[in-house]
């Protein structure tokens, strides 16, 4: 399997600037004489909080004491989403899940860990048809896998197959985005679907589908809030409200879920029911990210690199992380 390398993201970081060159635009605009600061959001369809904070229209609110415009860029996944921060096409990136911040450090990416989300293995699942003959993770070997690239999703696979003994040349990978990867599940083209919610929870009560496995005990899905390094320097007061608006709405999430399910069902196009189901198994508690909250993440990035999946060891205590006493970014392992 050929890796991610740096003309892939190349490829990635076009469709990006294309995608936002309205959003490029926008953020031109001059911050001196009191104009407003501009903040371009990115986010995925999957971006539960930062969802629920443009529906309610609570940022926006939040902010105008500082004089903040936001602009809303939804992404398919988290790979472009983390590349066009890199290219300075959105300031803020919605969660990711922790694979691809990986990515985004092998690419040389200017980026800090804003916060981090507390745990949620059982938010992703390997799914498979009822009927298969697949009742075991070394069962995979030789069988068709649809997942997405880089997503937490990749990394389930990845710490599953090492678990049976295998590796990723032992299966055939389909990388294709959710909806994709739903499809070819369907229609048999795959014989299994790893993904997360609320994709997993769309389907996970299909009297035809049933889950082989989860992340408990094989990766443990934390899912990271970055910004970029240029705006987090520049706007310390903007990346502190930021983060309390998503500690907040986290805190609403779990006091109010048949609320917030509401607000996201004409959103996602899925039932309440589903909804509220799929934000059971995430724990949306923001935090900011501590040193001993962050260890997997050398795990993870290992598994991707003695797999061929990047061109080279990424040494995760290297990236940087926000420190809000300070108000500045930091070296992880500083």
């Amino acid at each position: 399997m050929a890796s991610i390398t740096r003309r892939a993201f190349a490829r990635i970081a076009l469709a990006s600037l294309f995608a936002l060159t309205s959003a490029q635009s926008f953020a031109q605009a001059s911050n001196a004489n009191g104009a407003p600061v501009s903040l371009r959001i990115g986010y995925q369809k999957s971006s539960t909080l930062i969802t629920l904070l443009k529906a309610r229209g609570s940022l926006e609110k939040a902010l105008a004491p500082l004089n903040v415009r936001i602009s809303w860029n939804e992404f398919t996944s988290g790979l472009p989403l983390t590349e066009a921060l890199n290219v300075d096409a959105v300031d803020f990136s919605a969660d990711v899940a922790d694979t691809v911040p990986i990515f985004a450090q092998a690419a040389h990416a200017r980026f800090v860990y804003v916060a981090q989300e507390a745990p949620s293995p059982g938010a992703q699942a390997i799914i498979v048809k009822k009927d298969s003959p697949l009742h075991a993770l070394a069962d995979l070997k030789g069988k068709r896998i649809a997942v997405t690239k880089a997503a937490g999703s990749h990394y389930l696979l990845l710490a599953a197959l090492n678990k049976a003994g295998l590796t990723a040349t032992d299966v055939k990978i389909s990388y294709l985005t959710p909806a994709d990867g739903r499809a070819a599940f369907e229609r048999g083209s795959v014989d299994a679907w790893i993904t997360w919610d609320p994709y997993v929870a769309s389907v996970d009560k299909n009297a035809d589908v049933r889950i082989l496995a989860n992340g408990d005990g094989l990766a443990s899905y934390q899912r990271y809030y970055l910004a970029s390094s240029t705006f987090a320097d520049a706007h310390p007061e903007v990346v502190q409200v930021v983060f309390d608006q998503l500690k907040e709405v986290g805190e609403w999430l779990r006091a109010h879920p048949d609320d917030a399910a509401k607000t996201l069902a004409p959103i996602w196009g899925l039932d309440a029911t589903t909804i509220e189901r799929a934000n059971s198994r995430r724990s949306y508690m923001v935090r900011a990210v501590a040193v001993q909250n962050y260890s997997e993440q050398q795990i993870i990035a290992d598994a991707f690199y003695k797999n061929g999946l990047l061109p080279a060891r990424v040494e995760t205590n290297q990236a940087q992380l926000w420190d809000f006493a300070a108000k500045r970014a930091k070296a992880i392992g500083s």
